[in-house]
């Protein structure tokens, strides 16, 4: 194993000496409010550029920097309400970015498959895939022509420096259509097919040459089909694995002979595990699974291709790895303990593997980016993501685990207040939105902070339901909305006040989107234990889900909430706040945006003509122009003053 790194900068040192946690002045509530500023640094396969995402009056802007001088050399942003997106080095010189847009009424940003070409010069520039094309009029050269579908990058081919591999999902009448790979010129936008999948909506893995050997696929989003190819082209052939089921398959690597495919994949529910699958032999051989997460990720490098790392989190962020001779293995493990106390990430690569960008957090530091020089066994600070907030004023995050009444090992994270002796603190819990597939993680929280440094301890739990812990875990939380799932909460919060460190008579409850519907049935369910309850986008009346809303727009929508909600409508309404006010003793908060077509106004419409019609007070926060998030700093500011204002009215802290 190679020697902790021991060079380091004055920044570094003096960014990482020890500290003790300062009872300074209350922080603003605009420092928890604002924007990343800095995200998705990378560094060109030569090591000559640097690329950063940077904010820039609520845009990303992709900003292109020399790696020695750090001089900028070009900024890549778009019009009106589009942004930066995703982007790719495709050679030493040129970078392939997505075009995204920012509608209010969506939870993240739209992107409708548009990729543009440009140097780090920014010459060059074009319009290389997308629904646009180009104009054919007065012209006898041929243009691109027009490519209607969702198209993602593949496989940049930076060793290629005129090709790159997309991916594109057609926008045709069907709903899961047959995915389709091209080879496009990284220069002129000009295009050929490589392949058609074998199967509806697959996805392709590439191998260390950048050919497409390998496609998923599932038509029930458990049981996949494998199909494999030659290098040569040859048609696609079905891989049976035989009797045993492999469910959630997801393509991560070839190894570095092309022999075998590493992925991930469940079987029996259990949480998903590395797998390595013989392509000759059709044999599939367990490498790495953990008793009871799935990974969190699997590192693999762009450049190189290479698999090595395989990160989980039960409880704190854990590093497994699969190749003692692996150099980029030895090199992480040698940058976690020189940065002890964050999350070490290796992000981005040179061709060569000697230059790397890392990226550090942990639940005080909101990240912090590096460039490491292996010839000099130097390591860089570049840039902050947030770098007004300062990691020695912020909270620490505990994770903690408990029984639930019916015998469930639950885990979650406990902030906790500066300056506290953990005993009888004001508590709020913090429900994940979801609430199937999403869970809550170990680092920083914005939400989190701004609580805790007002003095209130924050509670997040993975409730059954929740994502990552296994198909049988999360499947264990359907049709269970209204009771189990609120019930394992609650036994969190019982836990804490049976510890000790929760104050019985000083909680309340905060959620978004599901996060919003637990934090109002919750409260129904406990009457005398949450003193306010507070939903943000939420969901209130489970019948309206089959009725308004995006999802319910769709048939595999209306499929999915049967399978999740149940459709016994005397259940749903036992389940659903809007039914049963008259339970309720909580101070109520409703935050909603007028646009949001995920959780849509009409269920804030319901909650409230039911609190009327209770005479139970309650106040509202409404957002007109905006959708299921709030995106623009000013809203989040706003929401946030409200939250801290009525949480002052009903708790003590």
């Amino acid at each position: 194993m190679n020697k902790p790194l021991a060079i380091f900068s004055l920044l570094l040192l003096s960014l990482f000496s020890s500290y003790t946690h300062a009872n300074s002045a209350r922080i603003p509530i605009e420092s928890f409010s604002k924007d990343t500023e800095y995200s998705q640094v990378t560094i060109s396969p030569s090591g000559e550029y640097l690329a950063v995402v940077n904010k820039v009056k609520g845009k990303n802007v992709l900003v292109i920097l020399d790696a020695q001088t750090f001089k900028t050399l070009h900024a890549v942003s778009f019009r009106g309400d589009a942004q930066v997106g995703d982007y790719h080095w495709v050679n030493n010189e040129r970078v392939a970015i997505a075009k995204e847009y920012l509608r209010g009424w969506k939870d993240h940003p739209e992107y409708y498959g548009e990729i543009y070409g440009v140097n780090v010069d920014g010459k060059k520039s074009k319009y290389l895939i997308g629904y646009l094309g180009e104009q054919q009029i007065g012209s006898r050269i041929k243009k691109q022509t027009p490519l209607y579908g969702t198209s993602f990058i593949l496989d940049p081919l930076i060793k290629n420096k005129r090709k790159m591999l997309v991916m594109t999902i057609p926008w045709t009448s069907s709903n899961e259509p047959h995915t389709v790979v091209y080879e496009v010129d990284v220069y002129t936008g000009k295009r050929k097919r490589v392949t058609l999948s074998p199967s509806r909506m697959a996805q392709f893995l590439t191998d260390h040459e950048g050919n497409v050997r390998v496609a998923v696929s599932t038509d029930n989003y458990i049981n996949a089909e494998i199909h494999i190819k030659n290098k040569s082209g040859d048609d696609w052939e079905e891989l049976s694995l035989g009797n045993e089921n492999y469910s959630d398959i997801s393509l991560k690597a070839f190894d570095k002979h092309g022999n075998n495919i590493y992925m991930t994949a469940s079987k029996s529910g259990e949480a998903e595990g590395l797998y390595k699958l013989n392509i000759a032999k059709k044999e599939v051989k367990l490498i790495f699974q953990d008793e009871f997460v799935s990974p969190k990720r699997v590192w693999v490098d762009e450049a190189s291709k290479e698999l090595f790392a395989i990160e989980t989190e039960l409880q704190y962020p854990n590093y497994s790895f699969i190749d003692t001779g692996s150099k980029k293995s030895e090199r992480l493990k040698a940058l976690i303990e020189a940065l002890k106390g964050d999350q070490v990430q290796l992000i981005s690569s040179t061709a060569d593997g000697n230059a790397n960008i890392i990226y550090a957090s942990s639940d005080t530091n909101p990240g912090r980016y590096y460039l490491y020089d292996a010839s000099k066994n130097e390591l860089k600070y570049l840039f902050a993501s947030r770098g007004w907030l300062k990691p020695e004023e912020m909270a620490i995050t505990k994770p903690i685990h408990y029984k639930t009444r019916d015998g469930l090992t639950i885990y979650g994270y406990l902030t906790i207040p500066n300056d506290t002796d953990e005993k009888n603190l004001p508590l709020v819990v913090m429900p994940h939105g979801g609430p199937h597939g999403p869970r809550d993680w170990w680092g920083f929280d914005p939400d989190s902070q701004l609580l805790a440094s007002r003095g209130i301890a924050v509670l997040k739990v993975n409730f059954r339901g929740s994502g990552g812990f296994g198909r049988n875990f999360e499947h264990a939380g359907h049709k269970k909305w209204g009771a189990e799932i609120q019930f394992d909460i609650i036994d969190g919060v019982k836990h804490l006040i049976a510890k000790g460190i929760a104050d019985k008579n000083n909680i309340c409850t905060v959620g978004a989107s599901f996060g919003g519907y637990s934090a109002l049935q919750s409260a129904i369910l406990e009457p005398d234990m949450f003193k306010c309850a507070v939903g943000v986008v939420g969901i209130y009346d489970l019948p309206l889900m089959f009725e308004e809303g995006d999802i319910s727009e769709r048939n595999s929508g209306q499929r999915y909430l049967k399978s999740v909600i149940g459709s016994n409508e005397v259940q749903l309404k036992s389940y659903s706040p809007s039914y049963n006010i008259d339970k309720l003793k909580a101070a109520v908060l409703i935050v909603h945006g007028g646009e949001d077509k995920r959780a849509p106004i009409e269920q804030a419409e319901s909650l409230i003509a039911a609190l009327k019609k209770a005479n139970h007070p309650y106040e509202l926060e409404l957002l007109e122009d905006e959708g299921h998030g709030f995106y623009k700093p000013e809203h989040q500011l706003k929401y946030y003053n409200k939250l801290v204002s009525f949480l002052e009215k009903h708790m003590k802290f």
